[in-house]
């Protein structure tokens, strides 16, 4: 364990002015709170928050912080108070160990709605003092390291959450190089088999080709000095999960991936990391559209460099950072370089980000976000995606997430330009809107009066701005089309138990239900927010209402013109409780999609065609065919034990096809009839927890036999 004199050495090294009976102090009182308490490894536990100071002394954090690593324990896990902490090392450094007491006890792998309202408490606790998500990261960072004394299962949940949560935050707040190990660290837990065999290839790719680190950092250092430029170059093997992921998102395997290897250019100057971008490109040839220049446009949380991808003469593709030594420490610390001390003063680096600024900006549309699964992905969108920067035809730069489209890019300049935006133009030529938007095109954005947005805009947006406020419009857009069809759902659940409909039928219900309006309970019935059984046994208790627990096939959809039939659409293959719109075709009845269906791109300029509908709530008492794609082990016995489970969840298997037969697998298409979405789900949850299933999943495919026959 470190002692107190090593810890206050680290600290010493870059604040000689620091406080160093306080930080002793500190430690013996935390050594202390924590005497008789141990570690699952059997380590007194107090080597625990002294590794977390240490780690945190790796970024020239000030006092307070390293004291609250030390202390992050002692409020949760010992005899230790608030107070006490208060009165002893005052209300500043209270609060923080508070602050990561709170998000400790977050259980941020827990179900989405809980999940939801923990991401807001750790955002409030972050607004309030980002030093406290720095010492959880360290804290987190630590726990990873040491992982192997915990128990497997708890070991893969810890790495779920490190690889979902911790990882990913670490690197939207500029911490690049704990983002990598974090994700590595998880990587070993969940998948050892996978990074061993990048760490083979790597060996093995050594000795064939020698030590390409050491000559190509030698070839650039060349280059440098022919130029006259002062800079230090670096290279290095990138982690095995990076590798990983790479090979996943481009479907290659080891040997195919050219860039494995980085290299980074740290010069005097910013001038000087243009000057070495001309003297790298003028050695090596550069790889088209593999240039990002952070420096004039730097991301979010103060990152600036310039990257380039590059090959030499034998195909191999490296990528090259070039910074400058202050652009460096932000690269390294990101938004803790703003509580960076160098010489005992804070550091005042140009290029650090003031931390309330940047949670403003990253919090800024999170309170908007009333339901619990837009919040979540508003999170996810704007806390994980890499910028890109597009311009408007008045050269006025808007930044965007990789992915982002025109219609993301109409909502950055205003919510009233995104409502109006009928189409775009992208370098001068049109574009539908789901196109991607690239670094440094011009984006102009089409608008018409009259023009709200579409259900179909959800798919193409994907910004948490722009999202956000599409479901707004659409909500109150959707508003009278709920009530009209809350109206029609209530009075056939009336007239079905032998009452009549009345204004004054809803006001008594809505009052008994305690909803504020007539309208708004209407809405609700609509929406599939409220059951009519609900709101018949507001008013009459006595009735049983039938309506509302069985729904025949003939009234299963709401929205049909009298005597319309309907039919499933075979290529998305919808069930009751799944958003729907129908597709009209001549001499035929409705062809019903679900909302989200790749087919409706088809029918985009055609708006005549489409009727809005929606499923009838209650039990079903007609089953749906469902397709799902299987993968399970090829063993005796295998095959009959899925067939009995499908069975035991009340499934009835109308189609079985096998699509490949491997020695160890075999793939198959099963058709399943199922009464809704929720019976749906929880056959797929059933089937998922067994082992022998690898893989479980609905066809949505356009693919799938007879959609396109179907649909004609």
């Amino acid at each position: 364990m470190i002692s107190a004199d090593d810890l206050i050495a680290l600290v010493r090294n870059y604040n000689p002015r620091t406080n160093e009976a306080l930080i002793r102090e500190a430690y013996i009182y935390g050594r202390d709170m924590h005497e008789g308490q141990f570690r699952q490894s059997g380590e007194p536990y107090f080597t625990h928050p002294v590794s977390v100071a240490a780690i945190l002394t790796e970024q020239r954090l000030d006092d307070a912080t390293i004291i609250t690593a030390l202390l992050h324990d002692t409020i949760e896990d010992t005899r230790a108070s608030y107070s006490d902490v208060a009165e002893r090392f005052g209300e500043e450094i209270a609060s923080l160990v508070d602050g990561v007491t709170k998000l400790t006890n977050l259980q941020l792998n827990s179900s989405e709605t809980k999940q939801a309202e923990n991401f807001r408490k750790l955002f409030m606790a972050m607004s309030r003092d980002l030093r406290v998500i720095l010492v959880k990261l360290g804290d987190r960072l630590h726990n990873m390291r040491t992982i192997r004394a915990m128990r497997s299962d708890k070991q893969a949940q810890k790495a779920r959450e490190t690889m979902d949560i911790f990882a990913p935050l670490a690197g939207r707040m500029g911490m690049q190089w704990m983002r990598e190990e974090l994700e590595d660290l998880a990587f070993r837990v969940l998948n050892p088999e996978g990074r061993t065999s990048i760490i083979r290839r790597f060996i093995t790719l050594q000795k064939e080709t020698g030590d390409v680190i050491h000559r190509i950092t030698g070839d650039m250092r060349v280059e440098l000095k022919k130029a006259g430029i002062q800079a230090d170059v670096f290279g290095r093997a990138k982690k095995p999960y990076s590798i990983w992921r790479k090979m996943q998102e481009k479907d290659v395997g080891f040997s195919r991936l050219s860039d494995i290897y980085g290299f980074r250019v740290i010069t005097e100057t910013e001038m000087d990391c243009y000057r070495t971008l001309g003297a790298i490109h003028r050695r090596w040839k550069a790889v088209p559209g593999r240039f990002k220049d952070y420096v004039s446009q730097p991301k979010t949380n103060g990152y600036r460099s310039l990257h380039t991808t590059v090959s030499g003469r034998d195909g191999k593709q490296v990528e090259v950072q070039i910074r400058t030594r202050q652009m460096h420490d932000v690269a390294e610390t990101g938004v803790a370089a703003h509580w960076s001390y160098r010489d005992g003063v804070r550091t005042e680096n140009p290029f650090a980000v003031d931390p309330a600024k940047w949670i403003a900006s990253l919090t800024e549309q999170f309170s908007s976000e009333d339901d619990h699964e837009d919040f979540l992905e508003t999170v996810k969108l704007e806390m994980y995606s890499d910028q890109v920067f597009c311009f408007t035809p008045k050269g006025e730069v808007i930044k965007l997430p990789k992915g982002a489209t025109p219609l993301d890019f109409a909502y950055a300049i205003h919510t009233r330009i995104g409502h109006a935006c009928v189409g775009a133009k992208v370098d001068g030529l049109r574009v539908p809107l789901w196109t991607r938007v690239k670094n440094g095109q011009s984006v102009e954005v089409i608008t018409a009066e009259g023009q709200t947005p579409q259900s179909t805009w959800l798919d193409i947006a994907t910004t948490g701005k722009a999202k956000s406020a599409i479901r707004k419009a659409l909500r109150e857009q959707d508003r009278e089309r709920y009530v009209r069809l809350g109206r029609e759902l209530a009075r056939a659940a009336l007239e079905h138990v032998g009452r009549k409909f009345s204004d004054k039928v809803i006001e008594t219900a809505a009052s008994s239900l305690r909803i504020s309006s007539a309208d708004e309970l209407l809405a609700r019935l609509g929406a599939a927010e409220l059951s009519t059984r609900a709101m018949i046994q507001a008013v009459y208790p006595d009735v049983v209402a039938e309506v509302g627990d069985e729904v025949d096939r003939a009234r299963a959809v709401i929205g049909l013109e009298p005597n319309q039939s309907f039919r499933r659409a075979t290529c998305c293959q919808p069930l009751p409780g799944e958003r729907i719109v129908g597709i009209t075709y001549r001499g035929e009845g409705l062809v019903v999609h679900k909302i989200d269906c790749d087919r409706l791109v088809d029918f985009e300029d055609q708006p005549d065609r489409w009727r809005d509908l929606h499923w009838s709530s209650g039990t079903h008492r007609a089953e749906y065919t469902v397709t799902l794609d299987l993968t399970i082990g090829n063993d005796a016995g295998v095959l009959g034990h899925i067939c009995t489970l499908i069975g035991g969840q009340k499934a009835n298997i109308s189609d079985l096809e096998f699509l490949d037969r491997k020695p160890d697998f075999y793939r198959l298409h099963v058709n399943v009839d199922l009464r809704d979405a929720e019976h749906a789900h929880s056959l797929i949850t059933a089937l998922q927890a067994e082992s022998d299933v690898a893989e479980v999943a609905r066809v949505h495919e356009e693919t799938q036999i007879g959609a396109r026959a179907e649909l004609r």
